[in-house]
C-alpha cells in the first residue's frame, strides 16, 4: 500500500495548511501532492507578509525537521491564481529538499512517474502567468485571451499568442509509456465531473457561457494516451454541482480536490489503487 494525499486550491488560507500538516503528521502519508492555487490572490484571502517565504516554506520545514525519515515526499505545482515570481522561491525551496515542483517536469515516485502541468485555458481573470490557449486561439465568451492580461514575470508576445496547453502536453511527455504515470494537472478534464462552473443561464452579448470550463486538451491527452492517475483542481464547485470528484475515463482515474467550502479538502488515494479513492472534509 502506498498512502498519498492530495490537495488543491489552498488559497492561501492558513488554516486548511495547518489541517493539512497535522494529517500528514498524524497519518504519515508517503506522498502529498499540491494541485496548485496554493497561494493568496487578493480576493479575501489576505495575509500580511511573504506568505511563500514566512509561512509555506516555513511550515514545511519545520514539519520536515519534525518528522525526519518519514517525512513524504512533496509534488507540487501552481495555478492561475498563483504569481508566477513566486517560483524562483519555490525553486530554491526544491534545491533544500522540500518537494518537487512539477510544472513541465518529469518526476519519479518509486514505480511511477509524476508529470505535472499548471497551466488552465484563458479565464475571465487579468493574471495570466499560468494560462495558456487550449488546443486553438479560441476563448470563451467572457474570458480574457493569453495576450491581453497582466503577467508577474516577463514573457515573450510569440509564447502568449502560439503556445498550446495541446501542445505543452506533447512536449512533456513525448512517447513516454505513461501506463505507470501520474498527472498532475491544475486544470480537470473537459466535459467532465470535474469541470462544471456555476454559469447556468448566464451570458455575454447575449451568447450562454459554457458550464463547463475544463481543458479540452488535458480531456483529449487522457483519452488518448490513458495514464494510470490524473489529479486535479480548479473549478471549485463541480463537486457540490456535480456531486462527483472523480471520474473514470478508459482506464485512467480522474481525481479533484477542488472544493468551494471553508474546509479543508483532503483526498486519499493509492496509485497502485486509484479507485478505491476516498474524500474528507476537514
Amino acid at each position: 500500500m502506498i498512502p498519498c494525499f492530495l490537495a488543491s486550491d489552498l488559497h492561501g488560507h492558513t488554516d486548511r495548511y495547518e489541517k493539512l500538516i497535522a494529517a500528514i503528521e498524524r497519518d504519515r502519508p508517503a506522498a502529498l501532492f499540491l494541485g496548485g492555487d496554493l497561494m493568496p490572490h487578493g480576493l479575501g484571502y489576505a495575509y500580511r507578509g511573504d506568505f511563500v517565504g514566512d509561512f509555506l516554506i516555513e511550515n514545511f520545514r519545520t514539519l520536515r525537521d519534525r518528522m525526519g525519515k518519514n517525512y513524504p515526499e512533496i509534488f507540487l505545482i501552481l495555478g492561475n491564481d498563483d504569481a508566477r515570481s513566486e517560483e524562483k522561491a519555490i525553486l530554491e525551496a526544491e534545491t533544500a529538499g522540500l518537494w518537487h515542483y512539477c510544472h513541465m517536469r518529469r518526476v519519479e515516485f518509486g514505480d511511477f512517474t509524476v508529470y505535472g502541468y499548471a497551466a488552465v485555458p484563458p479565464t475571465p481573470f487579468r493574471l495570466k502567468d499560468w494560462e495558456r490557449y487550449d488546443v486553438s486561439r479560441f476563448v470563451d465568451p467572457g474570458s480574457i485571451s493569453p495576450e491581453e492580461g497582466r503577467f508577474t514575470v516577463e514573457t515573450s508576445r510569440r509564447e502568449l499568442k502560439f503556445a498550446t496547453i495541446a501542445d505543452d502536453l506533447q512536449k512533456l511527455t513525448g512517447t513516454d509509456n505513461l501506463e505507470r504515470s501520474i498527472g498532475l494537472f491544475h486544470a480537470p478534464p473537459y466535459q467532465s465531473k470535474l469541470d462544471r462552473a456555476a454559469l447556468d443561464g448566464k451570458t455575454v452579448d447575449h451568447v450562454p457561457l459554457d458550464v463547463h470550463i475544463g481543458s479540452i486538451a488535458v480531456r483529449r491527452f487522457i483519452e488518448e494516451r490513458q495514464p494510470l492517475l490524473t489529479l486535479h483542481g480548479h473549478v471549485h464547485e463541480s463537486a457540490r454541482l456535480t456531486g462527483a470528484w472523480s471520474e473514470t475515463i478508459g482506464r485512467t482515474v480522474c481525481l479533484s480536490a477542488a472544493h468551494d467550502g471553508p474546509e479543508l479538502c483532503l483526498v486519499r488515494f493509492d496509485p497502485e489503487k486509484p479507485a478505491e479513492a476516498s474524500r474528507e472534509l476537514l
